[in-house]
């Protein structure tokens, strides 16, 4: 009789548990977009300086090393892993997507074909991994103006961006873009405790 209240008693908790992380997801939903925001504001002014007062060859060096210093202080901080991916990798040692980050391009692409903008598009979960359950968030990057500087087609990209890119990233895929395209996306996966 007691074996069988202890197995109830297991059951209650881990769906307690499980409810408690559902409710608990829109909090740390706004917690990782408050995150998020922060990061690419910090990313999107330092490169515009730089490029204003260097030139864009100069502002390849804030995407290459400021944005994972960046990424790399904000998860030692959080206690999260802050990172972006692309849908096309410019570096393939770094915003590589995992099959989650897959998943979720996949379908902020097909939410964009049906008309919902990029600048609020992101997506959240608690998902149960193999070494343990995460709060996963990712916020869509959409392709801006500016970014063709670097990501646009090979032709509309100047001579010195074009050359250094090649040189910094044999195995760049990160060009062709469009303005209004879907980039990638900064993804958080912040592990939870289990109960």
């Amino acid at each position: 009789m007691r074996a069988g209240r202890d197995v109830v008693l297991a059951l209650v908790l881990g769906v307690s548990s499980v409810a408690v992380a559902a409710d608990d997801v829109g909090q740390r939903s706004q917690e990782a977009m408050a995150v998020t925001q922060s990061f690419m504001k910090e990313l999107g002014k330092t490169m515009m300086g730089t490029m204003k007062a260097q030139g864009p060859v100069a502002a390849i060096k804030v995407c290459a090393e400021k944005a994972p210093e960046l990424t790399a202080a904000i998860s030692r901080r959080q206690g999260w892993k802050v990172t972006r991916v692309g849908t096309r990798v410019r570096n393939p040692m770094l915003g590589m997507p995992d099959v989650w980050e897959q998943k979720v391009l996949a379908q902020f692409q097909a939410r964009l074909e049906r008309g919902e903008p990029i600048k609020g598009m992101y997506f959240s979960e608690v998902v149960n991994e193999p070494d343990g359950r995460y709060f996963r968030f990712a916020k869509a990057i959409g392709v801006k103006p500016k970014c063709l500087i670097c990501h646009g087609a090979e032709a509309d990209i100047p001579a010195p961006v074009r050359q250094h890119l090649k040189a910094q990233y044999p195995f760049d895929r990160a060009t062709g873009y469009r303005v209004g395209e879907l980039r990638g996306a900064v993804t958080i996966k912040q592990p939870l405790i289990s109960m």
